[in-house]
């Protein structure tokens, strides 16, 4: 692939993301974020009891509020322990007010269990939208890439749910993604090791290193072929980015995403006179 097909493809490609972000919130992302409201926030005390009872949960909730997710635990499942406060009602009447109003306190603390995802069985829970297609070669390619940036590339179950991190010098994937979603991971990650592991990281926003290296990852997926339905904008729209926040960071994020699309592409050699 010549440079001026990479500038054509990247150009057109963010294009195509602007015009996507401004349309606002995919159905997708609007299922996911009001099924994520609904589940429990969880205070210190009781997230440290549940990694302690049991590391891998990634999701939890108790018996009957997996009940109105569809779904329901599967038999012979131990449950994990959380301290659970008991919270009363209690009256009060101002002085020349007619009204009562009620207020809310914690008088105890009981034991409570909840159920990680994975002791459940039912209907699934709605995820954001994921890329699909082959990588093919790209694949291969691209962790040779990462290799020559000098980036160390692992695979750990610990990162879950996260897909993929990057640490500085060193890339984290999860294991067994589909080879399309793991190119798409692999990509945004290294983005992070070119784009933000510099000085400018501590002069930038979560917000701002998620939509670069996304918005990199995009271009890069589309130009190999992916299909990356809405993936890209709502992972942006998840971290609060905007049509805005991307154009302010175009020359990077392009630039980011010629030297791995030079890199993963090989230009085809031109056809005889």
């Amino acid at each position: 692939m010549k440079n001026e097909q990479i500038k054509e493809i990247t150009s057109k490609a963010i294009d195509h993301l602007i015009a996507a972000l401004n349309e606002g919130r995919s159905e997708t992302l609007t299922s996911y974020l009001t099924a994520m409201a609904k589940f429990h926030r969880y205070s210190l005390r009781n997230i440290m009891l549940i990694a302690i009872q049991k590391p891998t949960a990634t999701q939890v909730a108790g018996f009957h509020a997996w009940h109105n997710f569809g779904r329901f635990v599967k038999k012979g499942e131990k449950g994990i322990l959380i301290i659970a406060p008991v919270v009363r009602r209690k009256e009060t009447a101002e002085a020349q007010e007619p009204e009562t109003s009620e207020e809310s306190s914690v008088v105890a603390f009981r034991a409570a269990y909840v159920f990680d995802i994975t002791q459940t069985d039912g209907q699934p829970l709605p995820e954001i939208a994921s890329v699909q297609g082959d990588p093919s070669n790209s694949l291969a390619r691209l962790k040779k890439l990462v290799t020559e940036q000098s980036v160390a590339l692992e695979y750990s179950e610990d990162i879950a749910p996260a897909r993929g991190t990057s640490a500085g010098g060193k890339i984290t994937l999860l294991p067994g993604q589909a080879p399309a979603e793991e190119f798409a991971t692999l990509v945004h990650e290294l983005a992070h090791e070119m784009l933000h592991r510099d000085e400018r990281r501590n002069g930038t926003s979560k917000r701002v290193r998620e939509t670069e290296a996304e918005a990199v990852s995009f271009v890069v997926c589309n130009a190999i072929g992916l299909e990356t339905g809405t993936a890209a904008q709502d992972y942006i729209q998840l971290y609060e980015g905007d049509a805005k926040l991307l154009t302010d960071s175009l020359d990077r994020i392009q630039q980011t995403a010629n030297r791995i699309l030079t890199a993963i592409t090989p230009e085809q050699p031109a056809p005889p006179a």
